[in-house]
């Protein structure tokens, strides 16, 4: 006999306890500050634009000037190194790229990232970043999840489940895939682990239909999709009913209703035509080579402005891995990225968004000082540099250092879980109280029993 279940029943039956309450909240529209410490930084940022570049930027030639590199290039390196492939070991390559001080902080940065020189003041450059892997995938699933491991909760994941959404018809956590394919690791990057499903990030496309399968079918009237939805909602509710706690079809449920919405509030802001001429030309709009990096930068500002939460920009494959031409690669990506990455930056500030926005610019490690195939770099875990934006961390601001050659982090050093901790502190949450439970123990983004993350003051304004 079909025994029906309504939203707050089902609500009220769910298992998770604090994961329960965040569902909640997020369902209805409000947020929570449930895990919030007194005692820790009170955070003003309430989103996060996360621009994530897969395969490992090179930091000695974009963000970490090394004299001693061009000054030794060609020699052998004085000392032990952990090279990936170990049978493409060469000599220290210097960097092509001049690099000059930007802004009023005086903030170094090289010649191929003019856009980001113009927003240095607004930046946190962390020039000591550390992880545990030189294998792409698990220094992916360690920046993402907190571990090497698959099948974790991502941090945007966490973020929303702890923070919930200020905009029931959109999702709060949503991916803006590269038309161009899926970035290594697929779906893992923005994945919920076990997390309630109704945390994962939900992909949005830049052209065509934003959401797939959001659209209704040809030939289908409005009447009959509501027919047809009303049935599915009580189908899904009757099993529901059978198997409380089956967070899959809770997220289902949740997400047809979210759908509905979606179709009218999706169009409207992925509409770039309603931006003035002047801010399309700032993201690069009308530039081939940055046009559609651009645009998917605009987009996140215009879904930040609209209440998401949690907005992550991904590149296909992993074309910062510059094991061979180095130098043209760079230069390429630059071109693509610079512009709108800065653009982001800049109107998020003039339009009041950014002391609530937190913009990170990232890849999972870093690149050696030494040469691969006579023009690249290998991995290096030992060493990398990311900045972030906003949302109270520090501006015109340069934290820790490396090496003389930029190959190991020696002062001030941060590594990934502390970056996770910095961060979850920004938005107003407790690292260490963000748990959830998972195999008989409350686990958390950062494990900090085990990994001893730290919130780096530091990097806090």
């Amino acid at each position: 006999m079909w025994n029906p279940i309504n939203r707050r029943a089902f609500l009220g039956r769910y298992a998770g306890a604090l994961g329960g309450l965040a569902l909640a909240d997020l369902l209805s529209g409000t947020t929570t500050a449930a895990h919030a410490d007194n005692s820790s930084p009170v955070g003003q940022a309430k989103a996060v634009i996360c621009l994530f570049q897969h395969g490992g930027p090179s930091q000695m030639d974009l963000f970490d000037a090394k004299p001693e590199l061009t000054r030794h290039a060609g020699k052998p390196y004085p000392g032990e190194l952990e090279v990936h492939f170990h049978e493409q070991k060469g000599n220290l390559l210097a960097s092509p790229f001049e690099f000059q001080p930007a802004g009023q902080c005086g903030m170094p940065l090289a010649e191929i990232l003019p856009h980001t020189a113009r927003v240095a003041d607004e930046l946190t450059l962390v020039r000591s970043m550390t992880t545990e892997s030189v294998d792409h995938e698990a220094a992916l699933r360690l920046i993402h999840n907190g571990k090497i491991m698959p099948d974790r909760p991502v941090m945007g994941s966490w973020v929303v489940y702890a923070l919930g959404t200020e905009n029931r018809d959109l999702p709060a956590y949503v991916v803006l895939s590269d038309p161009g394919g899926l970035p290594v690791d697929g779906i893992r990057n923005w994945q919920s682990g076990w997390l309630p499903a109704l945390y994962q990030g939900t992909p949005f496309r830049a052209k065509g239909s934003p959401v797939l399968h959001l659209t209704t079918p040809e030939g289908v009237t409005a009447a009959a999709r509501r027919g047809e939805m009303s049935f599915l909602e009580a189908l899904n509710r009757a099993h529901l009913a059978r198997h409380p706690g089956y967070t899959e079809l809770e997220a289902r449920i949740a997400n047809f209703e979210t759908a509905a919405r979606m179709q009218t509030a999706v169009p409207e802001i992925l509409d770039l035509t309603r931006e003035t001429e002047a801010t399309r030309q700032m993201y690069g709009l009308d530039n081939p080579t940055t046009a559609e990096y651009g645009a998917r930068c605009l987009l996140a500002r215009r879904l930040v402005e609209q209440g998401v939460r949690y907005v992550q920009v991904f590149m296909s494959g992993q074309p910062w891995d510059t094991h061979a031409k180095n130098a043209d690669n760079l230069r390429g990506l630059c071109a693509r990225t610079d512009q709108p990455s800065a653009a982001l930056v800049q109107d998020l500030k003039q339009r009041g968004l950014l002391d609530s926005t937190i913009v990170l610019w990232t890849g999972e490690f870093g690149r050696l000082p030494i040469s691969q195939k006579a023009d690249g770099r290998d991995h290096n875990r030992h060493a990398f540099s990311l900045w972030l934006a906003g949302g109270g961390f520090k501006r015109g601001y340069v934290h820790g250092a490396t090496d003389d050659f930029g190959y190991k982090s020696i002062t001030d050093v941060v590594n990934v879980h502390d970056l996770h901790a910095t961060i979850l502190a920004a938005l107003g949450l407790d690292h260490a109280r963000l748990t959830f439970p998972h195999d008989g123990r409350a686990d958390s983004l950062t494990d900090h029993e085990v990994t001893k993350a730290r919130v780096i003051h530091e990097l806090l304004a």
